[in-house]
């Protein structure tokens, strides 16, 4: 700033013209001109930028055009408290030129995370890197990257407007303890998101459940101090980050298999043909498109049940999704229900008999 303020002077000679009126109507026309034209040519390098494949020149342009037309509404402005420097009280002509620098200093600040945030867009973009990156991650760099932007560019304007910047982080490290105590359950929270994103149990997108407590969704969003799950009958569900420290958490989206699990009831008349059922069941699912004979599959007589032969299967699916392992295991089950009725058996049902001895009739009947 102080280089710009000699250039100005330089440009405008270190007496300024009596006629300061008419230099401020030239400065601020030629100021808005300027912003005027700036703002065409970022439009045309837009069109331009947009023709190509390339994502990080969109980015660059999209960061800083606001910076770029903002700071030349800055340097007018400057030059036009320079013009009218001998109007203005003793002490405001004194903090003009820390106002000015503080101001510069937002300026490329806020351009820098307005970069930041175009390339997070980028990198969630499909098809733009060779291998997707994880959403939480990037969200992560990117919440950890503006962050820092905004503490470096606040410990600078500290120190341009004259105040010590080793008073201020000793000041921080005191009364940091204090902030620890009375905001620790935000502190925990932000550490649990910390932990969140170091450990990714979970992403942006995954269906997660907790045996512990009655938490089930498919995660929307993780914060620093909440995370969103949109549950299955579409409420949004907002959960502490600190709680995921100390409860049990399942992950069912990366799960490798879906497992089918049934037990199949016969008549015991039908027993005879139980072996050939049993053995046709496991062909059945070794053959079967879409079961996974690589993995653990049963197939076996298992118990005398009060009305029934009980046979069960166990076995996993290729797919995990959640629609259509259920057409498979449909398919599967009416499978096993033809077989069944191949080989001329039954599915049990609930049944008593009723044995009689001798020909004593009923109670009630002796007369009838």
């Amino acid at each position: 700033m102080d280089q710009l303020d000699q250039f100005i002077e330089t440009m405008l000679g270190k007496e300024v013209s009596t006629d300061w009126v008419v230099q401020a109507f030239v400065v601020i026309f030629s100021t808005l001109l300027l912003n005027y034209f700036l703002r065409k040519f970022f439009k045309r390098l837009d069109i331009q930028a947009k023709k190509t494949k390339n994502l990080w020149d969109d980015s660059l342009l999209a960061a800083g055009r606001k910076p770029v037309r903002y700071f030349v509404l800055l340097i007018g402005a400057r030059v036009l408290l320079k013009i009218t420097e001998k109007q203005l009280p003793p002490q405001l002509q004194e903090s003009v030129p820390s106002i000015f620098s503080v101001f510069f200093i937002a300026l490329i600040a806020w351009a820098v995370i307005r970069f930041i945030t175009e390339a997070e867009k980028n990198l969630r973009t499909p098809g733009y890197t060779k291998e997707p990156m994880d959403e939480t991650t990037v969200s992560a760099i990117a919440k950890l990257l503006r962050l820092s932007v905004i503490i470096t560019g606040g410990l600078v304007i500290l120190q341009t407007l004259g105040y010590s910047v080793s008073g201020v982080l000793a000041f921080g490290g005191v009364g940091g303890i204090a902030v620890g105590f009375a905001a620790k359950d935000l502190l925990a929270n932000f550490f649990g998101g910390m932990m969140i994103y170091m450990d990714r149990p979970f992403s942006v997108g995954d269906w997660v459940r907790s045996p512990d407590r009655k938490i089930e969704g498919t995660v929307e969003h993780i914060g620093w101090r909440l995370t969103l799950i949109r549950t299955f009958d579409k409420r949004p569900l907002y959960v502490p980050n600190s709680m995921f420290t100390s409860i049990s958490l399942e992950n069912p989206s990366r799960m490798t298999h879906r497992r089918i699990y049934e037990t199949m009831g016969v008549r015991y008349d039908d027993v005879a043909q139980l072996p050939s059922i049993v053995a046709k069941v496991k062909q059945m699912l070794i053959d079967h498109e879409e079961i996974d004979s690589t993995q653990t599959m049963i197939v076996n007589f298992n118990s005398y049940a009060a009305s029934s032969l009980d046979f069960f299967i166990y076995t996993f699916t290729k797919t995990t999704n959640w629609v259509k392992f259920h057409e498979v295991k449909q398919d599967v089950l009416f499978l096993i229900a033809k077989i069944i009725e191949e080989h001329g058996a039954e599915f049990a049902f609930p049944t008593q008999t009723l044995h009689l001895e001798g020909d004593v009739p009923p109670a009630g009947l002796e007369h009838s």
